[in-house]
């Protein structure tokens, strides 16, 4: 283990230089969080990739399509649903 001797530093400048460092990393790894959220709510997932998000058949994911409870986003002949979508979805239908 290192050791640091300090020079012509008083207390309270040590308790500040350390809060500040300690908040710099505390924001980054915030944004950092925040980043990795914004990208995987943005993330479209396929039919099967939906029906393991709700733990649900194929089956069923194809029912809530028919009924307009969640909303597909066809591209060709390929079906995708978007993550942040089926999230808020969920969310709202626990509301009371």
């Amino acid at each position: 283990m290192q050791q640091i001797q300090l020079f012509q530093v008083t207390p309270n400048e040590l308790a500040n230089l350390i809060s500040e460092s300690v908040k710099t990393q505390i924001q980054e790894l915030v944004n950092a969080t925040n980043k990795e959220q914004q990208k995987d709510e943005n993330d479209l997932l396929s039919r099967k990739e939906t029906a393991e998000f709700f733990k649900v058949s194929l089956v069923t994911v194809h029912s809530w399509v028919n009924s307009g409870l969640i909303r597909p986003l066809k591209m060709g002949n390929k079906t995708y649903f978007k993550k942040s979508e089926l999230i808020n979805i969920v969310e709202s239908s626990n509301r009371f």
